[in-house]
């Protein structure tokens, strides 16, 4: 059996193979989804004895600031793990509650900065939660 393929056919098919590729190459994109943001931070301090400051640092809609007290990852014998534990504790409920409203956990970015460089002094660790919401 002999197929034979004039040149006038294959012309048409790559024609219209070449037009539909132009043709999905010219729809129109979905529009991105715009959100709105909100972030809240977290700042624990790491100075021996109990000194330090912590706490969570949240702008509302009218951007006043509301503050938690966190507890200092130090007390007078050194670390204090469940210190950490009860930070951690509330930083979750915290995320659980944007959550609830309808936020998503969009990035998480952390910082630490030591005062005495090196030297096991003071510092803080700084985190930043990023949320976002369809609007």
């Amino acid at each position: 059996m002999n197929i034979t393929i004039s040149s006038r056919s294959l012309l048409l098919g790559f024609g219209l193979a070449g037009l539909l590729v132009v043709g999905l190459s010219f729809r129109p994109q979905p529009a991105a989804e715009a959100y709105t943001y909100r972030q809240f931070s977290t700042i624990e301090s790491v100075v021996p004895g109990g000194l330090g400051r912590s706490r969570v640092i949240i702008s509302d809609q009218g951007d006043q600031e509301v503050g938690k007290d966190l507890l200092n990852f130090y007390s007078m014998v050194g670390i204090n793990f469940k210190n950490i534990a009860n930070n951690d504790r509330m930083i979750v409920e915290t995320i659980n509650n944007y959550v609830a409203e309808g936020w998503e956990l969009h990035t998480v970015t952390t910082g630490v900065n030591s005062a005495s460089e090196g030297k096991g002094g003071t510092g803080i660790f700084i985190t930043r939660y990023l949320l976002r919401k369809p609007l």
